[in-house]
């Protein structure tokens, strides 16, 4: 009798891991490609070689560690792409200051709650970008900023906050200048970065990445340097970097996606990492890839449909594209297919993952085919085991569907603080659980069907329902609310808010929408908003979701589901 293969598969590797610090390899890599081009930063107009890049990164190291921190102490950043934000990734992980990452789309009730979730002693924040005005926002937190002539801030809402450092050139009041803590250090300051550096081991917390919990409040996933680092150089790999390319970033920073699969991948191959706008547009990802000769292309598949449809786009020449990344949300394969075709990059692969995995697990090869391209995320990472199981946790046979888990060196320390939120993913053998339905053919591609977990993913980020129902319920005439995911071709998946009002309340959606973007972040502000008399229900007394999206899709007539 044949036995029934079962869906594990473990990524064999002739590449050891690497079995160092970020900042030690950063050195190395500056030290081998000391003269080559490390950033490109088109919107800023500047261009940095390795060696310019290491002077400005332990110039700021110098500072931090000047200004007080220490090893282990939070640095949050609050900022938009620029080369300030890599300048100080790199200073913090060479001093080994665990670096906070921060969404700029965050309003001031997310900032606070995250800046004291972790105690961030010293906070990196850009001047205006569009229409938030940083500083603004953090001294209504924080108003005694602004009498702080010292720059050592006491604040009574952020009581853990000392000091705060500005990405511009005006001089502030209470406000450090960046541009100030990048003089050049003496000696003995170089001397005391070093040996920082030296004592740091690669199993410690590096990096904070928030992530939204369904539960509410974001969850602090804690990454240490054995986590990133490999997964960048794994990502490198995959896509055959090498010193001659140049990775066109127009992902977010802040995110896994720009910071480890984009900086982290580079500096592990010498390749040059590329910036074409503070934020993604496709106008200027065309203009930096002509001028550039960008070898790769990174985005969501949203990025590449704005800029294969933008329309300009003819007048650029993309022949210098190889390779690129599409991730964060099922890819369709007419888009793909466009991207292989009219964007040159021949070798783009898919990547899945999420953050609480440094990001990527699964990765296709820049050898399958267009049909296992877009069909599946490819197969597993080198180092890491996934396995899909039942809801009991037995192994489910090939072509089944069941929970994906991953495990391994990229499996992430935790959530900062939430001992118990830890163990409910991380399981006493170490298996990450991952909440996304999934399947593994009999040749070892995954393909992920969609998710146990009550998760949007617009444009590639993870909204969570609960957190815009939680927040939906402060207002006054709302009584009972569901929010929900609806197909959308060009983000994925669209919010949509179900709301019941309060007896005798008046409201409409414009109503509910300014006052949503009044106070959380515009990528949560729900899309569509409708309101009811009552909502289906279990037996239980459950809202049924499933069927609030079978009605919203039928009265939008929006067809697809996301995951077909």
């Amino acid at each position: 009798m044949q036995q029934q293969r079962l869906s594990y598969a473990s990524g064999p590797s002739a590449q050891p891991l690497l079995g160092m610090t970020i900042g030690e390899k950063f050195d190395q890599a500056c030290q081998q490609y000391a003269d080559q081009e490390a950033i490109v930063s088109s919107h800023q107009n500047r261009r940095l070689t390795y060696k310019q890049l290491q002077d400005e990164v332990n110039a700021f190291a110098c500072s931090l560690l000047k200004l007080g921190l220490k090893k282990g102490d939070r640095l949050g950043i609050w900022s938009p792409n620029c080369v300030e934000w890599t300048i100080t990734q790199f200073a913090a992980f060479k001093a080994g200051i665990i670096l906070v990452n921060l969404n700029p789309a965050y309003k001031s009730h997310e900032l606070e709650y995250v800046l004291n979730k972790v105690s961030c002693k010293g906070l990196i924040i850009t001047s205006q970008f569009k229409t938030t005005d940083y500083q603004e926002l953090l001294t209504r937190i924080a108003p005694e900023i602004v009498f702080c002539t010292d720059k050592i801030i006491h604040s009574e809402r952020l009581p853990f906050l000392k000091f705060v450092i500005k990405i511009d050139e005006k001089q502030h009041t209470g406000i450090h200048r960046f541009s100030d803590l990048v003089v050049p250090p003496t000696q003995e300051q170089l001397d005391q970065l070093q040996l920082a550096t030296q004592q740091l081991q690669f199993d410690e917390t590096i990096n904070i990445q928030f992530t939204s919990g369904t539960t509410g409040n974001p969850k602090g996933t804690m990454l240490t340097h054995h986590n990133i680092l490999n997964n960048g150089y794994f990502v490198g790999e995959g896509i055959r970097l090498t010193p001659q390319d140049k990775v066109c970033i127009s992902v977010p920073l802040f995110h896994c996606f720009g910071m480890v699969m984009g900086n982290l991948a580079c500096i592990t191959h010498g390749s040059t990492m590329v910036y074409p706008s503070a934020v993604f547009n496709p106008l200027e990802t065309l203009k930096t890839i002509h001028n550039e000769r960008c070898t790769a292309a990174y985005g969501v598949p949203t990025m590449f449909i704005a800029t294969l449809e933008h329309e300009q786009f003819n007048e650029f020449d993309l022949s210098s594209l190889r390779t690129g990344i599409m991730a964060g949300s099922p890819c369709p394969r007419e888009i793909m297919q466009r991207v292989i075709d009219r964007m040159h990059m021949s070798e783009i692969t898919i990547c899945y993952g999420m953050t609480e995995t440094s990001p990527v697990s699964v990765q296709s090869s820049v050898s399958d085919t267009i049909d296992k391209r877009v069909s599946t995320v490819g197969h597993v990472h080198p180092h890491v085991e996934i396995k899909i199981v039942d809801p009991e946790g037995q192994l489910v046979p090939q072509g089944t569907l069941g929970e994906l888990c991953v495990r391994g060196y990229s499996v992430m320390a935790g959530y900062w603080g939430e001992e118990e939120k830890t163990r409910e993913v991380i399981d006493a053998a170490g298996w990450m659980h991952t909440g996304d339905i999934a399947e593994m053919d009999a040749e070892g591609f995954v393909k992920i069907k969609g998710r146990i977990k009550d998760v949007v993913i617009r444009g590639g980020e993870n909204l969570f329902p609960k957190e815009i129902e939680d927040f939906l319920y402060t207002h006054p005439a709302i009584c009972d609310v569901q929010v929900i995911g609806l197909p959308d071709t060009r983000y994925g998946e669209e919010l949509c808010a179900c709301i019941i009002l309060h007896e005798h309340h008046q409201t409409d959606e414009d109503n509910i929408r300014s006052f949503c973007k009044e106070h959380i972040s515009h990528n949560k502000v729900p899309r569509y908003v409708k309101f009811f008399n009552e909502f289906p229900m279990t037996a239980s007394g459950k809202a049924q979701k499933f069927k609030l999206q079978e009605i919203m899709r039928a009265e939008l007539n929006l067809t697809g589901n996301v995951f077909d």
